[in-house]
């Protein structure tokens, strides 16, 4: 049985969003602005914070031992808003960090918040309510601890009746601790109170704390049934009859049904009562058409009204075939979902619903209608939007249960929190119709264990003891190939309504299918391909190996950068496609986010590859593979995004995705030809475009190719070489010979101006103004990479800044950064008041930028970016570098050492993944260089090829410097060959006098060179 802690620890209930009440006034609340008319007040200004400790979670020398205490002196603490979040005002280092943290220091820190209440307050009941904390919070009210609440992703709240002044003039004192211990979460958490805080003040008899279900039970009947299940708090002396009025609203406002019931309260008891009115005609909720209705609740004793909330609800009506997959109000359609962790780059962990709505709105755009919080419960801001905007939600508990996957996870505290906890998750977002799944886990170790299915069994039992209505399944790795009878898996298996798998093949999913007809199966993780914006390499190749460079780790955008456990794009899109059966899929991931930089594990590569779009919200080519098979308007991308970069004449694999079936490629105004999509259907009559070849990508099928059950292999992107010209390169899509899109690609020139645009504002403090290098004619410049510097006038500031490059040392949160790409994204916070926002964004040598943005009263003074620091990055001047490298322990550092034990290599195996072989191919070019932070003079190079089974010689070799033009060949050059391995190659010319000289090596093996020296 889950634990129910006593009201004077913890408030817990049943499931509201609270707004309104009969209430007077509360007083206003210091630091927090004029005070709110009804039951809640805001707690987000005002607040000082303190960080006792970036490297520890203890007081070693107990200067805060006493923060608690109303009369600790904390004037010397920061003024900050909350939401906030204080690892993301620290830089970044490698020093005491983890990758999975991005770098960011966690810590131990500290809270306090002052605030009056009047004298029309005594005799209410006074709490106060936390939406998240990272982590561990132990909550304080006038020195007196209240509890602590462990978990960071669950809201939480304390009773403080009894415990405050009300007077009008002594201060009260809440104080919070809060700590982060490295290593406590596989990806950036955050730190501190990153979540919303409020007072509630009520009279004793009032509505729980997530107090009111709304169900309709009869909707797919066509039935308007509206039934109100409200739990009435009887927190006075005496029993009493408590009459229960419900009003249903439509989205205009229009009163649509109404219901009552009265129902008696003993003293210090809680009491369910229930409602049910009827809706003529309800108007369902669908991911097109979100339309949503209100529930008034009103709780009346002996004629006065003492309390009052509203909730949001939707009609509709869902169901999980384990046969004929998804549908929502009789409508079959899949789940195109994707996997967003909770951050939000530059912001860190702060909640901002302006920020959550752009990030959810690039969703849409790629074609979503799902999302899984992955791979916790979300922020209600988060379900709010998701509810307006129409994205249907996957809502997870947890990422371990029993059994930890580091060091400080939730592990320590799930024996004694998760039953709470998991209840929370489902009382807070109960009500919403997005929310259509309750996970219980992500990829948790205890589920191939003797203890998993006990623990299943009670959180299972948790969420359908609040909720039988919505189907309860996990995210799981585990289930790759069918369980053994009788195994962990099979026990939870039979528990759940259905399974989210994690990486599965076509095959295995198959199989699952077979062994349990009752469930079904959709991938709660799909994909898991990794991407750098702009970056390009071996499209030749269906998986591909990494640069270990410095200031060169990037992945490719080709759809082939594979870890061992994860599929292409067009893989996973394929296996769902053809299957009814599967649910749909959640793509990992949907945007990068900070930690977990697979493929490397090296400070400063800080954010994920995995997401269709970066960090800073721009779209890498992932997000139009996924939009050509998520949407059904025409359009059209060309892959790669650059048509500067390339030498003249160089072969460019060109890809077209598209949702139509005919394109025209176009070059300069000549025809490149015509190429088109064949039409297929699935097996169960769904039409789907595709090409028709053995594509290799599937090395479990006969013909070593993904084969669709109706026979067929092909790809979802169009190809073309084209040898590199500069000009315009233009992508035709037409339909019926019709055009109905385009994309084009234009070389860029020079670098001459700044270019701003802004993005619309959801309801929220934040702007998304993003900053673009052009040329004279307006195109981005895709090497143009300055430090952009932004400034802005009126009523805001630079919340903070991203351009979306994943390695990247810099703090985000000041106000300049370098292009990436040509590209920059600047976070502009409003700070109160509605006069305009002006932008400036400026480089050297360029034209700046500027744009103006309206600003809001929703803006905080001392919220993100109020505290930034420019921190410019100290030039980093290479002794030696190179175009690639292939391992992290081959760096163009090691031919420098004098140890021919080392050296540089472009060699690389990539290790084979469950459909595809490892591979280990050559670059056929390659450079390597030398570099001095003043000129030097010098007619020799040598260099010391080491030859073995791995490495050779290369074919052919060129030399050449940087000079004030740019780069030169040398003059009159001439090679002397190494006889053996190590043996010095010498290159010589007319002497030359530079600051970096680069030799490029044409092969067809890899290459490895021990010593690198110029004399």
């Amino acid at each position: 049985m889950p634990h129910t802690p006593s009201r004077r620890q913890v408030l817990g209930g049943a499931g509201a969003a609270v707004v309104t009440s009969a209430l007077a006034p509360v007083a206003a609340v210091a630091g927090a602005g004029p005070a709110l008319a009804g039951r809640t007040t805001d707690l987000t200004g005002g607040w000082r914070f303190v960080l006792a400790n970036p490297d520890g979670v203890t007081d070693p020398d107990g200067r805060f031992a006493d923060a608690a205490n109303p009369a600790y002196d904390d004037s010397g603490w920061q003024l900050v808003d909350v939401p906030h979040d204080w690892s993301i005002e620290l830089p970044p280092t490698p020093n005491g960090t983890v990758s999975s943290s991005g770098f960011f220091r966690g810590g131990l820190g500290w809270y306090r918040k002052t605030f009056t209440l009047p004298p029309s307050v005594a005799g209410k009941r006074v709490s106060v309510e936390f939406d998240g904390v990272y982590s561990d919070a132990h909550v304080h009210v006038n020195g007196e601890l209240l509890g602590n609440h462990p978990y960071a992703y669950t809201g939480f709240a304390f009773d403080l009746t009894g415990r405050l002044h009300t007077d009008g003039r002594t201060p009260n004192v809440l104080a919070v601790r809060a700590v982060n211990p490295l290593p406590s979460s596989r990806w950036y958490s955050g730190s501190g109170i990153y979540r919303k805080v409020r007072l509630v003040v009520t009279e004793p008899v009032h509505i729980a704390r997530h107090g009111t279900f709304v169900t309709t039970p009869d909707v797919a009947a066509g039935r308007g049934t509206v039934k109100v299940a409200t739990d009435v708090v009887n927190d006075s002396a005496g029993a009493l009859a408590a009459l229960v009025r419900t009003t249903v609203t439509d989205a205009a406002g229009r009163v649509v049904a109404t219901g009552s019931a009265t129902v008696p309260v003993a003293a210090g008891k809680t009491t369910t009562a229930v409602t049910t009115q009827s809706v003529a005609d309800p108007r369902l909720w669908s991911v097109e058409q979100p339309r949503l209705y209100r529930v008034r609740t009103d709780v009346v004793v002996a004629g006065r009204v003492l309390d009052t909330t509203t909730t949001d609800f939707g009609f509709r009506y869902t169901e999980f075939h384990p046969d004929h997959g998804f549908s929502l109000n009789g409508v079959p359609m899949k789940l195109r979902g994707v996997n967003l962790h909770a951050s939000q780059g530059a912001l860190g962990a702060v909640i901002d619903p302006a920020a959550l709505e752009r990030q959810l709105r690039l969703m849409l755009a790629m074609g979503v209608n799902a999302l899984r919080t992955a791979h916790n419960p979300p922020a209600p801001e988060l379900v709010a939007a998701c509810d307006r905007l129409g994205i249907l939600m996957m809502v997870e508990a947890f990422d371990c249960w029993r059994t930890g996957k580091v060091e400080f996870d939730y592990h320590r505290d799930f024996d004694a929190w998760s039953a709470r906890d998991i209840a929370e998750m489902v009382h807070a977002a109960k009500n919403s119709p997005s929310v259509v799944l309750w996970s219980i886990g992500n990829e948790v170790p205890d589920a191939s264990m003797a203890g998993g299915p006990e623990i299943a069994a009670g959180l299972i039992a948790v969420v359908r003891g609040i909720d039988p209505t919505r189907p309860v399944i996990m995210g799981s790795d585990r289930y790759r190939s069918v369980p053994a009878p009788g195994s962990p898996q099979d026990l939870i298996l039979r528990q759940l309504d259905g399974l989210g798998v994690n990486y599965n093949t076509a095959q295995s999913i198959d199989g699952l299918h077979a062994a349990y007809p009752d469930k079904f199966f959709f991938e709660s993780e799909s994909s898991s391909e990794t991407s750098t914006r702009g970056a390009y390499q071996d499209p030749g190749l269906l998986n591909t190996g990494e640069n270990h460079t410095p200031g060169k780790r990037a992945t490719s955008s080709y759809d082939n950068n594979l870890a061992s456990w994860t599929f292409s794009g067009e893989y996973s899109l394929k296996k769902d496609r053809d299957r009814k059966f599967c649910q749909g899929q959640f793509l990992w991931a949907g945007q990068d986010y900070l930690g977990e930089p697979t493929p490397y594990d090296v400070f400063p590569v800080k954010t994920s590859f995995f997401g269709a779009v970066d960090s800073a919200g721009l779209p890498k080519d992932a997000f139009h593979l996924f939009r050509s098979q998520w949407v059904t308007t025409p359009m059209v991308h060309l892959t790669p995004m650059d048509w500067t970069t390339p030498r003249p004449g160089e072969p460019v694999a060109v890809w077209v995705y598209s949702t139509v079936d005919t394109v025209e490629l176009v070059l300069n105004g000549k025809s490149l030809g015509v190429k088109k999509f064949d039409r297929k259907t699935t097996v169960d009559g769904r039409s789907y475009l595709e090409t028709t070849e053995l594509v290799g990508d599937d090395k479990n099928d006969p013909s070593g190719s993904y084969t669709s059950p109706n026979g067929s292999s092909g790809k979802l992107h169009l190809t073309w070489t084209v040898p590199f010209e500069p000009g315009t390169l233009t992508a035709i899509a037409r339909s019926g010979g019709r055009e109905v899109a385009r994309d084009k690609l234009v070389t860029a020139g020079p670098p001459r101006a700044v270019t701003l645009t802004a993005e619309p504002r959801g309801e929220g403090a934040m702007a998304f103004v993003t900053a673009s290098v052009v040329d004279s004619r307006g195109v981005v410049v895709p090497s143009g990479e300055p430090v952009l510097r932004f400034t802005v006038g009126g009523p805001g500031r630079v919340a903070g800044v991203d351009n979306g490059r994943q390695e990247l040392a810099q703090s985000y949160q000041q106000p300049s950064i370098p292009a990436f790409h040509g590209q920059a994204v600047a976070v502009i916070a409003a700070t109160g008041g509605r006069g305009p926002i002006t932008v400036t964004a400026s480089a050297p040598g360029l034209t700046p930028g500027k744009i103006t943005v309206p600003g809001t009263n929703l803006g905080q003074r001392n919220g993100p970016g109020a505290r930034a620091v420019d921190r410019p990055d100290a030039p980093v001047v290479l002794a030696a570098d190179a175009s690639y490298s292939g391992a992290p322990d081959t760096l163009p550092a090691a031919m420098l050492d004098g140890d021919p034990a080392t050296g540089w290599s472009n060699f690389y195996v990539k290790q084979a993944t469950a459909t595809l072989p490892a591979v280990s191919r050559a670059r056929p070019e390659d450079w390597v260089s030398l570099v001095w932070p003043r000129p030097q003079r010098f007619a020799t190079i040598t260099a010391n090829f080491v030859v073995d089974a791995r490495h050779g010689r290369p074919d052919a070799v060129e030399v050449a410097y940087r000079t004030d033009r740019g780069i030169a060949a040398v003059r009159d050059l001439k090679i002397t060959w190494g006889t053996g391995s190590n043996d010095p190659t010498t290159f010589s010319f007319e002497p030359v006098t530079t600051t970096e000289v680069r030799v490029t090596l044409t092969t067809r093996t890899f290459l490895r060179i021990s010593t690198l020296v110029a004399r």
